[in-house]
């Protein structure tokens, strides 16, 4: 096990074994220009226990600038090589992401706070996502169209973007950037990449890593770009006509913003907002995967994934008994140090993360909320400095206003109904985000009365599965105020290409559509 006193020894180790020579006391994103040196710089803390990580330069508008004309640069190259090629390369970058999945999935702990399983998990995500590209850079399929007139030919193509924007969040500091990245570089797409401010040094990493692959293969290194900066860069980004999709994470505020702006140029955008996700537990549920997936889906990631589950909402032939289980496991989760493999609760990623969080229980609580575990901002020699509380479990109802808002911490909100599923349904329903959802029952009408067009109102619903944890097959996104934007599987990859529809004649004739004469006499 590691412990918070070694944390500074060991974040020295894992950026030199990432290719991270210097971190202080201003560190330049490794692009081929330096970050401007009038630049305002920020210094990163870990939440684990708030010791100083390292010191990270933020772009200036001109640096903005170069980044841009680079891109535009290797656009002009990396459109030019066959999709299968562009495939090879990704698979590269999937093998050096496994000879560095320890490493970085040690980063994202020390840097974001996530327990360590889920840190390799996270680069595993990316491992994954690298697969399915390489696959799909042989698949970007087309149509072919039946023509109205003789000897006419119709079909559909697709063609790259052009340069698309990344704007990614602290919770899952590397795994979405790749969910855009991959696709878009197979698609012959170049990419600008703002992480969060809050997470740069994973970002960093993922740039070093991707660097050597391009290098090795004499690429332009404009293929995939990165800057660090504040919300001014992405607002930049958003502004600007040289970048025709802008792919954004984050929370529904800073969504909306993303989306006026960028329709007010009549760009294109997928996002990824917030999620007030709920489990339903009807009275023919199997009890023991409920209890299990919910409290994954509660307390995982310290409550800070969009998928996770906010609401519970229980039969009231299950309540108490509901109830009664999670009031005896929640004192028994191990909360602390994430690089302790014994560890399932990490902390908060940062003190702002922890006033939210105790804001949010005095809110609800006055407007008739009961408390019923949890809820208290931990401190002592075993929490050091880091940003943790405890997990909290509440008694309220639907409609209530803070219910009814995302608090990216690991609130477990309490709900009783009385009817059929339908009322069930209706309560899941009954909030402005709409991303995942879940029921467990045995009874296969009410499964089916769940997934119909009667049913949740969320971009994933799952039967006898949490809300969270996604496969990356799937395509993700959600509905509603969490943004109707689809990343990751299936046909998402139609995001990051533009659609052309093209007519071939091969006939010496010139017939009209819809038989219209139109006889001009020479």
């Amino acid at each position: 096990m590691e412990t918070l006193t070694t944390i500074n020894q060991n974040i020295q180790k894992i950026l030199h074994q990432l290719g991270i020579q210097e971190i202080n006391p201003a560190y330049s994103t490794g692009l081929n220009f330096g970050y401007s040196e009038d630049a305002s710089t920020k210094t990163i803390y870990s939440p684990i226990d708030g010791e100083e990580l390292a010191t990270v330069r933020f772009a200036t508008e001109a640096d903005y600038e170069k980044v841009i004309r680079q891109a535009e640069v290797a656009f002009a190259e990396w459109r030019k090589m066959p999709a299968p090629a562009r495939g090879e390369i990704v698979r590269q970058i999937g093998n050096e992401l496994r000879t560095h999945k320890d490493a970085l999935g040690r980063l994202v702990t020390l840097e974001m706070g996530k327990i360590l399983q889920e840190g390799w998990g996270e680069v595993q995500e990316m491992i994954d996502i690298c697969d399915f590209a390489v696959g799909l850079s042989r698949q970007l399929y087309g149509l072919t169209i039946q023509s109205e007139r003789g000897d006419h030919r119709m079909m559909e193509q697709y063609q790259p973007l052009g340069i698309v924007g990344i704007i990614s969040a602290f919770n899952f500091p590397v795994a979405v950037w790749s969910w855009n990245a991959m696709l878009a570089a197979v698609c012959g797409d170049v990419c600008i990449w703002k992480p969060s401010e809050k997470t740069p040094l994973t970002a960093i990493a993922c740039q070093h890593i991707i660097a050597k692959v391009l290098r090795d293969n004499n690429l332009p290194e404009g293929v995939f770009n990165l800057i660090i900066g504040d919300a001014h860069i992405g607002e930049l980004m958003a502004k600007d006509e040289r970048v025709p999709l802008i792919s954004a994470t984050g929370s529904t505020r800073m969504g909306k913003r993303v989306a006026q702006v960028v329709a007010a140029r009549l760009g294109k955008s997928i996002l990824e907002l917030g999620g007030n996700n709920a489990v339903i537990i009807t009275e023919n549920a199997n009890l023991e995967m409920a209890l299990r997936s919910t409290i994954f889906g509660a307390v995982g990631t310290c409550g800070q994934r969009c998928t996770s589950t906010r609401r519970l909402i229980v039969h009231e032939s299950l309540y108490e008994t509901v109830k009664n289980k999670l009031l005896q496991v929640y004192p028994k989760l191990p909360i602390g140090n994430p690089l302790d493999n014994k560890t399932l609760v990490g902390p908060l990623i940062d003190q702002d993360a922890v006033n939210n969080f105790v804001n949010a229980l005095q809110k609800v609580q006055a407007e008739g909320a009961k408390l019923l575990i949890g809820g208290e901002v931990l401190r002592g020699e075993a929490y050091a400095n880091g940003c943790y509380v405890s997990p909290a479990i509440v008694e309220a109802q639907n409609h209530y206003e803070m219910v009814q808002q995302e608090t990216f911490a690991p609130i477990l909100y309490l709900i009783k109904y009385e009817g059929g599923i339908d009322e069930a349904i209706a309560l899941q329903n009954g909030v402005k985000q709409g991303l995942s959802s879940s029921v467990f029952t045995n009874n296969l009408l009410e499964a089916e009365a769940f997934l119909s067009y009667r049913g949740s109102d969320c971009g994933i619903a799952n039967v006898n599965l949490g809300t969270s944890g996604a496969e990356i097959g799937g395509a993700f996104g959600g509905e509603k105020e969490t943004g109707g934007g689809r990343e990751s599987g299936s046909d998402a990859w139609k995001a990051y290409m533009r659609r052309q529809t093209n007519t071939i004649n091969y006939s010496t004739a010139l017939p009209l559509a819809q038989g219209i004469q139109f006889d001009v006499k020479f």
